[in-house]
């Protein structure tokens, strides 16, 4: 039996309730008029994941506990990360121009999906 999707689930709590409590904390210390936690939670988890990348294939790291921390926790805590590490592969590879569509491509396309998704909800309403 494998111990993957435990150790998923497990360190998807954990970042799903990290990502609260931190945004929580700056909501309190800095109000609402930029997203200071969301901020912090994308600039964190990326730097986490490279961490734990670069970490995991120096060492020789259970692959339970890989993807407790890079897909359970750090999934839950921010997919910016993903997407950061995605890009710094693509880059890393040398596949240029594929890393830069997927680098600007994301946010911009993220962005009109959100506004298709704000006018379907608006108009099903």
């Amino acid at each position: 039996m494998s111990w993957i999707p435990f150790a998923i689930a497990l360190g998807a709590v954990l970042g799903s309730l990290s990502r609260y409590y931190v945004t929580l904390f700056w909501l309190e210390k800095l109000g609402k008029k930029f997203p200071y936690g969301t901020f912090f939670i994308n600039l964190t988890g990326a730097l986490l994941i490279g961490l734990a990348s670069t970490m995991s294939a120096a060492l020789t790291v259970p692959v339970e506990i890989q993807t407790l921390i890079m897909i359970g926790f750090l999934g839950a805590y921010t997919t910016f990360s993903s997407y950061i590490l995605d890009t710094a592969n693509l880059f890393h590879n040398r596949r240029f121009s594929v890393g830069f569509f997927y680098w600007i491509g994301s946010p911009i396309v993220g962005f009109i999906c959100i506004q298709f998704g704000i006018w379907i909800g608006q108009h099903l309403i």
